[in-house]
């Protein structure tokens, strides 16, 4: 015989600081929670660039009500995985790490009982069961009252779609130069992402080249950059393709197509840093409509609440394919709009 499924008034999927802020603000609620992580906690965070620091102060990145204080002016990715594991220690939030969702369906039985009786299938008409994957394969199940979508924007990178994408020195991701020193490298992408990169590498030694298919480097590239990655490109240190763009990759070479017709660059390594889609697979099963053109899940910013009673969303997967639009800075606060409906409405 199996176990009983869990049950819990709030089962959150993804576990970066959005969803850890969640879950405080549940825990402060006295309501009961689960958290999921496919990664380890704040998973996207541990995927940045080791070196890398934040534009944002401490303060502004604080979550829970507890401090965040770094010896700099601004705290670094190593800063940022310590505290964000201190909060949740600190809350004793119970996050299931390394553990997948693979559906979020509503209780057949429950929603049945209340259609029967003609009653509207509300709030307290749904009951939400949550199945996850654990490392071993084992799947587990939870029954929650209500679900928060916080999955972030690290787990779909935007992909070019051309033959050899999957080989195994091609990277949807930067971490850090010390693999590439003297190696002859080709960066896709012309955002912060593939900049940061591009003078990373090159004080690795690396022999870096740059394909983007506009004109210039995206409009968002911090100022403070642009200047000096302009500047190792008039002297010849970075080499780059505008208005160019990858239609095939070897296990030795990225081929181009640009202004002079097709080229061949020489590569060991390729880092596609093309930016990442919305995760919205779970919120498409369930039936919460996507704007085809924004791709923001319907949703009511005051409460974060989709048209599913009991379906939120917290976090950067409220703003579609424009991640600029939230940060951890003003998304952190989605948990205290989420737990505020859901208790108001219990």
């Amino acid at each position: 015989m199996s176990d009983a499924p869990l049950q819990v008034d709030l089962a959150i999927v993804g576990a970066g600081p959005c969803g850890l802020a969640a879950g405080v603000a549940a825990k402060r609620a006295g309501l009961s929670v689960v958290l999921y992580d496919r990664g380890p906690i704040v998973s996207g965070i541990a995927q940045y660039p080791t070196y890398m620091t934040f534009f944002s102060t401490g303060e502004r990145l604080s979550i829970g009500g507890l401090p965040f204080v770094v010896a700099g002016e601004k705290p670094s990715r190593r800063d940022a995985l310590a505290y964000y594991r201190a909060v949740a220690s600190h809350y004793d939030l119970p996050v299931r790490q390394y553990e997948s969702v693979v559906a979020i369906t509503a209780t057949a039985l429950e929603r049945r009982d209340a259609e029967a009786q003609g009653e509207h299938v509300g709030e307290e008409s749904y009951r939400w069961t949550v199945r996850s994957l654990m490392r071993s394969g084992r799947e587990r199940v939870v029954e929650a009252r209500a679900v928060c979508v916080a999955t972030g924007y690290f787990g779909r990178p935007n992909k070019l779609g051309v033959s050899g994408e999957n080989l195994p020195h091609v990277q949807h991701g930067y971490t850090e130069g010390h693999s590439a020193w003297r190696e002859p490298v080709v960066i896709v992408g012309g955002g912060n992402s593939a900049v940061d990169a591009a003078l990373e590498l090159l004080r690795a030694e690396a022999k870096v080249q740059m394909v983007h298919f506009g004109e210039d480097f995206d409009r968002g590239v911090k100022p403070w950059v642009r200047p000096v990655v302009a500047n190792r490109i008039h002297d010849g240190s970075i080499v780059a393709h505008f208005q160019s763009r990858v239609v095939e990759i070897t296990p030795e070479h990225v081929v181009i197509e640009g202004p002079e017709g097709p080229s061949r660059i020489e590569a060991t390594q390729v880092y596609l840093l093309t930016g990442y889609l919305p995760e919205t697979e779970l919120l498409a099963d369930l039936g919460v409509p996507i704007d085809a053109v924004t791709g923001v899940p319907q949703h009511v910013p005051a409460t974060m609440a989709t048209p599913l009673p009991g379906v939120y969303l917290a976090g950067v997967i409220a703003s579609g394919f424009d991640a600029n639009k939230i940060f951890i800075e003003n998304g952190r606060d989605h948990g205290d709009l989420i737990v505020a409906h859901l208790t108001s409405t219990s």
